[in-house]
Formats: C-alpha cells, structure tokens, sequence
C-alpha cells in the first residue's frame, strides 16, 4: 500500500475497485475529500473514475473548484459532486457508510480539537473503507524554527501543539502515535504512514522549481525515498497516515 499519489491515485486495491466498477457498470468507489477547496485532489480523482464529494466551507474555494469542474468533459462533471459546509458536518450531512474512501489532508490542524471530526469520518466510511489522513507532524515543529535560529520557539515545540505557518496562520500539529490511538478508538487502524516534505520544507520560501527535468525528477526521488525511510519520515514537516475502518466482525476495541 502506498500514500495517495500526485497524480490522484488511490492503493491499488482500490484504483482496482473503482475500474472493475466501470467495467461492470456497477456503484463506482464513492470518495469523500473533505476540505476539499479548489479540488485540486477531488479532480484527479474524478478523472481516475471514482465518484468524488467535496466539502468545504469556503464559498470562494467552490466557486474556483465549479469554474474548474466547468473546464473538465462530461463524463468527469458527472463524477463530481460539490457541498458547502463544514467538514464537522460530515456525520450530519451524509448516511453511515456512505463512502468507501476519506481523504482528510491538512484540514486537522485548523481544529482545537480533532476528535469530533474523527468521528465523523469513522461514521461516514464504509467498513473496510480507507482514510487518508495528511497532518502536520506534532514531532517536528521545533526543526524549523530550530534552523532559523529563532529558541524560542523551538523550545516551546518541544511539549506544545501549537505552531505559526507559513502563511502567519496559528494552527496545531498532531503527535503521530496520539493520532494513531485516536483513530484505534474509533474503529480505524493505521495501516501504513509515510512523511511529506521531508527535505524541501526547509528550503526558502522563495526558492525556485528546478527547471530541469531531470533535476526536479531527482529532488521528488529524493522526497519519495525519506518520506518512506526511517528515520527521516519521522522528521517530516508533515505526517500521512492511511487507516482502515474495521469491519464489524472485528474484535478489536473500538470497532
């Protein structure tokens, strides 16, 4: 199993549904992206073949994703479906097990508290079903202010949550093995993590795009290869954990 690729694609046992659905003419895999906001994600999906739901409370980031949506063939409008509203609402707005697949990627950092969107997604996947969850890593955050020589706050990372972002935005970052007892909790076990911007993240703001090809096809080798190796996946700016909701013959706590 393998994190979500750039190019949208799902593990293979699940890209594996989603065509022999096409094929047999029969429910595609049905994705919910949550904080979906232009649909960046939600669109390589949806022209993967699965059946793709986002949400999002931003009415400027749906408007962009619908003027997206508009650019795109028929067959891939078709697949799509837009919602406003909070990702909290997940539970209330849709029917336990109504998606066999959650994408959850850098929206937890923006709650004081995860555990009733966890909720939510442990409700609204179908047993067996797959979350992908992309957090910014609660173990990392005292890198970089640590390389920017700012103490302060590299001291006060080491026990707290809290971080500022790049954007000046405060937001919360998640200990990987408290995440991972959070999701046991609720019936979904961690199967495989990976890290993400391992290397890149502590390069300049400004920092160009390698022209090359060639170059840029070796600095994203590079990214893949740590974000896969211990230990500097466990060093990564941010934390991509896959889970799967037991089935309800599972005996397991939680389930």
């Amino acid at each position: 199993m393998g994190p979500v690729g750039a190019d949208g694609t799902l593990p293979a046992a699940t890209a594996a549904d989603a065509s022999e659905a096409e094929a047999d003419g029969v429910q595609r895999v049905r994705v919910l992206d949550l904080g979906c906001g232009q649909g960046t994600q939600a669109l390589r999906l949806a022209r993967a073949g699965y059946a793709v739901t986002g949400l999002d409370g931003s009415e400027p980031m749906l408007a962009d994703f619908a003027r997206a949506l508009d650019a795109e063939d028929e067959a891939v409008r078709t697949r799509v479906a837009l919602v406003r509203g909070e990702v909290t609402e997940a539970a209330d707005r849709f029917g336990p097990g109504a998606f066999d697949v959650v994408l959850c990627h850098g929206v937890l950092m923006y709650l004081a508290d995860p555990g009733p969107l966890l909720d939510s997604v442990a409700r609204v996947l179908v047993p067996g079903g797959l979350l992908s969850l992309l957090v910014r890593n609660g173990d990392a955050t005292a890198l970089r202010p640590g390389f920017a020589g700012d103490w302060t706050v590299a001291a006060a990372a080491f026990d707290g949550s809290g971080y500022r972002n790049r954007l000046g935005v405060d937001a919360r970052a998640d200990r990987r093995e408290e995440l991972t007892a959070q999701l046991a909790e609720r019936g979904l076990d961690v199967e495989a993590w990976y890290g993400v911007r391992v290397l890149t993240d502590y390069a300049a703001d400004d920092a160009p795009v390698p022209a090359d090809p060639d170059e840029l096809a070796l600095l994203l080798e590079c990214e893949e290869r740590a974000g896969r190796t211990d230990p500097y996946r466990a060093i990564a700016a941010l934390t991509h954990l896959m889970a799967r909701r037991r089935s309800s013959g599972d005996s397991a706590e939680g389930g």
